[in-house]
Order: C-alpha cells, then structure tokens, then sequence
C-alpha cells in the first residue's frame, strides 16, 4: 500500500479505509465474541459498512458455515476476527482467504509470520490498538490498518480516552495506514468528529449489538439500553486484564472475592469453552502457556482468562446475566433504541452529512 494518502475526490464520507476494504462507507461493525454471527455481519456488508464475523468462540465447522452464510448474503467484502495464539490459526487463514474473505482483524497483536501468511493469500491485516505505541509496533510490522478503540469501548480496554488516543495514533501513524477510531461511537456527528481528529472512519461495537440482526436475546437488549452512562465498570476479575462490562450483583461479588475462590469455578469453565469451540485439551494448554508467556499472565489470571468466554456466552447467548457477563462500551448509556443495521447506518450518514452541511455553512 502506498505511504501517500488516496485520492477520495469530493465525498467526505468515502475515506482511505473505503477504498482499502471495498466498503461505501467508513464505518466497521466489530468483531463481537458471540454476537457478530453471520446475520448481523452480511447485514452490515449490505448496508455499505465492513462487516466482522467474529470466529473465535466458533468451532471450524461453525466458522465455515458462518463465512459461506454471509457469501450467500452479499458480493460486497468482509472480514473475520480472529486471535494471534489460537491452535488452528494457520488453517482458518488459509481456507477463509481462499473463500475470499478480505480483512483479518484482531483484538491484540497479531503475529509477524500470521501477517505474513495474510499478506501472502492477498488480504489485509487490522489489529486494534490501544496505545501510540502498539500502533508504531503494528505499523513497523507491516499491518494495513488499525482500529484505535479509547478507554470508551467495550470488552478489553484500555485507560486513555478516544479524544486523546485517536489524534495520538493519527499522528503517529496516519500518513501511512487507515486509522479508525473506536470508543464511544455511535452516530453521525461522531463519525465527523473522528474525521476530524484525522481518523478514516469509526469502528463500532455495543451499537451493532443493539440492532435488530443482533443475535443477543430481546430480554439482555434490554439490560443493555436500560443502563446509564454511570451503570459500567471497567474491572480485571475476570481474566486479569481491563474489560468494561456492565455492573451486575456477578460483577461485584468477582471482585469481593479472592482469585483462589474464583479458580475450582474458572476450571470447570475453561473446559466447557473448550468442548464448545471443539479445542483439544492439549490445544487448550498449549494456548494458554503462549498467552501467559505472551501476556505475562499468573497461573489464576490463565484460569481465569479460559473462563471468561464462558461467563461472556452465559449472557449475550443464553439470555442469564445473573451468572454471567454483560460487555459493554460506555455508549450503551446513551443508546435507547434496536434500528436494524440498514436504519443505522442510513441514520450515520444522513447524520454526518447534515453536520459536514452545517460546518461548510
């Protein structure tokens, strides 16, 4: 890809990353474990954004389904989300390019030799950052793009705000690859206020799980529009690591208690996300020592980052927040409704374009 940015002619909204992925409109619908199936991805293809399924809490024969499901849907192209350490990485490159699948994102760092191997079937590479740094590291890696997700966003997050990330990683790296910024997007006026920070587009992840095609259950939708801006909490006792989630009575008690008396729990977890992404048990440990070597895990922080998905599934899948856990970005306070994604993403545009109307005037 040339360092020089593209030529986008007289459209505001057809930016870098339009031209990049093949989309109409700069606007990422991400890769959400459990939620991103293929109904809510094909959605968002068809109605002008890049659609991530996301295939990590999938098992091989699921994520087949899932890839040639939203091929059916649409022509346009989309992308899979997947994890650096995961055991069959190599082979779900490999067969999802040769279906044609445009962009392979991740939620952390991707490996050298798994870009490489991207690079080599002929698409593209999208990591999310967190930090200037890690987009300066991604950059020298040679990825095509990043997602810069502010202390906003949901799930795995960091502490510096979307308004002080975006410019930051813009500055550092956006003469050379697309930035799309994430954290606490969700309409037109902030889509126009990332471009204004220099960004070529917003990712967005709790409003796509408040759409019509969003497989979370009716009665979890609700949890999520009912909460305030004040009703999230970022916490680490569930895997170690920040997560913004929702707080809940399960949420409070994690972090009372122990980490000891959270592991007997976490075990049993561990194996049933094992069985239920048909991951072996020797895959499962082998994993888990990269992503202690990796992260620099504890041994009950490994326990409990095996459990998480689980707890995640729990909620958005089988309907029960009482025993499980509910992701979220802050910008689920000030979303009320459940628009399908077509709504949505004509609601972003017509939005932007009066704002950009309104500033020429």
């Amino acid at each position: 890809m040339s360092d020089a940015p593209s030529e986008t002619g007289s459209d505001p909204l057809h930016t870098r990353l339009c031209d990049l992925v093949g989309c109409r409109l700069p606007i990422v619908q991400t890769g959400m474990g459990w939620v991103s199936g293929a109904n809510l991805t094909a959605a968002t293809v068809a109605a002008g954004g890049l659609g991530i399924l996301a295939s990590i809490t999938m098992t091989s024969d699921e994520f087949r389904a899932a890839v040639l499901k939203v091929k059916e849907a649409t022509s346009n192209p989309f992308g899979v989300n997947l994890r650096a350490g995961q055991p069959d990485l190599d082979e779900r490159i490999t067969w999802a390019a040769g279906q044609g699948v445009r962009v392979f994102s991740f939620a952390g760092a991707p490996t050298k030799d798994a870009i490489s191997r991207i690079h080599d079937a002929g698409a593209l590479v999208i990591p999310t950052v967190g930090a200037r740094r890690h987009a300066e590291k991604m950059l020298e890696w040679g990825v095509d793009a990043v997602i810069a997700q502010g202390g906003e966003g949901g799930g795995h997050t960091g502490e510096v705000p979307t308004s002080l990330l975006l410019p930051q990683v813009v500055d550092a790296v956006g003469e050379h690859i697309p930035v799309v910024g994430a954290g606490g997007f969700h309409s037109g006026r902030g889509l126009v206020a990332a471009l204004a920070y220099g960004a070529d587009g917003i990712a967005m992840g709790t409003r796509f799980l408040l759409t019509a095609e969003s497989r979370v259950p009716d009665s979890i939708k609700g949890r999520y529009t009912a909460a305030s801006v004040f009703d999230t909490v970022v916490t680490t006792a569930l895997d170690g690591a920040p997560q913004r989630v929702i707080r809940t009575d399960l949420i409070d008690g994690l972090e009372r208690s122990s980490i000891i008396t959270r592991l007997p729990r976490a075990a049993v977890k561990a194996l049933e996300f094992r069985k239920q992404t048909g991951t072996s048990l020797r895959d499962l440990v082998k994993e888990g020592l990269a992503m202690r070597r990796s992260q620099e895990l504890t041994w009950p922080q490994l326990a409990m980052a095996a459990n998480a998905p689980m707890l995640i599934k729990t909620a958005l899948v089988d309907g029960d927040p009482s025993v499980g856990v509910l992701p979220t970005g802050q910008v689920t306070g000030v979303i009320g409704d459940l628009p399908t994604v077509f709504e949505l993403l004509a609601d972003v545009e017509s939005e932007a374009r009066a704002t950009l109307g309104r500033l020429a005037s």
